[in-house]
């Protein structure tokens, strides 16, 4: 693979502390997960990975593979512990060995301290799998987080992955797509102002149209070389034209990348519980797909 200079990660910058709205949010989420909120059958491993704290589920025996699972959240409320059901699942399913990190937050740390997070925990990972195949993925904020990975490893300024999994992916934070207009009425978890305000915590001043912040404004020259993809999202959500738009750009320039949209499933539906609507569509999907990267369908750097 040869490296490409277009595409590159600006240097990080300081942030500030998260105003009481946001603090209490948080607060909320950690109680709830307390209280049983995203509780998996098994307790996960708490360790450490690259210094970011870290929920680990193993696979079965040897592992056919690894996946980095980056949490939504929007960039400034999410926790690893939202991952975990669909992990567990996941990784006894596929026999694969998932990580979910805990990336740093905004505004505390703005773009793009949580990418630089996801990258030293994909190094990480990829020290451990070698050879083995390794799959990077992601919902909402973190499917945005996998998706501007996938640009790097393309461009040879990430450790190489086979694939990349993207849930209801966050992909253009200028906030502009006319599925926020069209699919208001259905989507009841994310809308305009809360994607503006969560973009604004996570920017702070910085180009919306950088390529690492919203990959959908990318390069066509950066998808040369893009693994393997999957995009899963529901046609109501106001995030459907993101998705829409990145499957185009792929398919465009000849990378495979394989479209699952569904009728009445809301955001990330598959993290949040499997008995909502699509969720089960969705694992299945994803299930698929990971097996055919397991199984060698594509080989690293290859289509």
């Amino acid at each position: 693979m040869t490296p490409q200079a277009g595409i590159a990660l600006p240097p990080e910058r300081p942030g500030y502390p998260a105003p009481p709205d946001l603090a209490k949010r948080r607060a909320q989420m950690a109680a709830g997960i307390t209280a049983g909120a995203f509780a998996t059958k098994a307790p996960a491993l708490e360790t450490e990975m690259a210094g970011l704290r870290t929920l680990r589920f193993d696979a079965p025996g040897t592992p056919r593979g690894y996946m980095l699972q980056l949490h939504g959240g929007g960039f400034r409320i999410g926790r690893p512990e939202f991952e975990g059901p669909f992990s567990e699942a996941l990784a006894a399913r596929c026999g694969v060995t998932i990580v979910v990190p805990q990336y740093r937050l905004a505004p505390e740390g703005p773009f793009p301290a949580g990418l630089n997070d996801a990258l030293a925990a994909l190094q990480a990972l990829h020290a451990e799998a070698g050879d083995v195949p390794l799959i990077v993925s992601g919902d909402s904020a973190g499917a945005g987080l996998a998706a501007s990975i996938g640009l790097l490893a393309a461009a040879g300024k990430a450790p190489p992955i086979d694939a990349v999994v993207m849930l209801s992916p966050w992909l253009d934070l200028t906030v502009t797509a006319a599925s926020y207009a069209s699919n208001a009425a259905t989507d009841p978890l994310f809308g305009t102002e809360s994607a503006q305000v969560a973009a604004d915590l996570y920017l702070q001043g910085f180009d919306p149209n950088h390529p690492l912040a919203s990959p959908v404004h990318c390069n066509d020259a950066d998808l040369a070389g893009f693994a393997p993809s999957l995009i899963s999202v529901g046609t109501g959500e106001v995030l459907l034209d993101d998705a829409l738009r990145f499957h185009s750009r792929l398919e465009a320039a000849g990378r495979s990348c394989r479209l699952v949209p569904i009728d009445g499933m809301e955001h990330v539906a598959v993290v949040r519980g499997f008995d909502l609507p699509g969720a089960r569509e969705t694992f299945a999907a994803v299930a698929d797909f990971a097996d055919g990267i397991l199984a060698g369908s594509f080989r690293r750097g290859e289509d």
